[in-house]
């Protein structure tokens, strides 16, 4: 593990931009940002075109060490180049630190959740992660009801493979989102919240994970986890919120960071000038920053 990325990841301010997405959501990651099906006639040439717009943000000078401490990477865009290096040793280069989301997708729902599909290569794909100077994985499970027995086989799947991850020297995201639309959405985080305690009580001292959570209804619900000596950092997912929902939501939150994805990246657009587009991922940019570093605590 490198040691100076760890010290950033626990100490610094800042937020995580969540650049990842999976082969499935690709084309309307695609389409959001101007360019349609017609554009493209099979898989190689559409992650051309979604690493072309991930090298946008990312060589951009707005997106900067400053206010961004780490970006989630797609497995496609790891093995990619910008300006003749791989995306983890240009980010790294510019301070922030690489990460690699590693699920290949939910599977159907059952008991009120869908846990992540299997991963067979999952120990070849940590091994390459190294290889390509990856600080850490993120992996998404998903939950839409308050059924303990589903929540408790979300959490149970993703510290194990979040084990699995530390031991390959690597620091994993654990990512169990609550569906902002959940009915009994307040109950389901209380249950999760315990679930996780149980988990990270668990951990030898030399086991550090981090946590990806939906904002909670109850504000500084996780404080608890943010506190826990076994973790590094929690962030938040806007989970389908605007910007500036997910932002205000946010700022209550002492000690909870974004890792937003839609709401950094939805006022992006192909047709943008390079002036335009630097413009406008600096207002997202900023705005994220300050919801994550500047609180207004109730």
């Amino acid at each position: 593990m490198n040691q100076e990325q760890f010290n950033r990841m626990k100490n610094d301010n800042g937020f995580i931009a969540a650049l990842d997405q999976s082969g499935g959501s690709t084309p309307k990651a695609l389409k959001a940002y101007g360019i349609d099906e017609d554009q493209y006639s099979n898989e190689e040439e559409m992650f051309d075109l979604v690493h072309k717009m991930r090298s946008r943000i990312i060589t951009s000078p707005s997106f900067n060490k400053e206010r961004v401490l780490a970006a989630i990477l797609f497995e496609e865009t790891m093995d990619r180049t910008i300006d003749g290096k791989y995306t983890g040793d240009y980010l790294a280069d510019k301070g922030i630190v690489p990460f690699l989301k590693v699920d290949k997708g939910l599977a159907d729902e059952e008991h009120g959740v869908q846990l992540m599909k299997p991963m067979p290569e999952l120990d070849d794909l940590l091994a390459r992660a190294v290889e390509r100077n990856i600080f850490g994985t993120k992996m998404r499970s998903n939950v839409l009801e308050a059924d303990e027995s589903g929540i408790k086989a979300v959490v149970e799947q993703q510290f194990e493979i979040g084990k699995r991850t530390v031991a390959s020297g690597l620091v994993p995201i654990i990512e169990p989102e609550v569906n902002i639309h959940a009915e009994e959405k307040e109950q389901i985080e209380e249950i999760l919240k315990n679930e996780i305690m149980n988990h990270l009580n668990q951990l030898n001292d030399d086991e550090f994970v981090m946590l990806k959570l939906t904002i909670p209804t109850k504000a500084n619900l996780y404080k608890e986890l943010i506190d826990h000596p076994q973790v590094i950092r929690v962030v938040a997912l806007s989970g389908g919120y605007t910007r500036r929902q997910a932002n205000d939501k946010l700022k209550e939150n002492d000690g909870l960071i974004a890792s937003f994805s839609r709401a950094l990246a939805s006022d992006l657009k192909e047709e943008l000038t390079e002036d335009e587009f630097n413009t406008s991922l600096d207002e997202a940019v900023e705005d994220i920053f300050d919801a994550s570093v500047h609180k207004t605590l109730k």
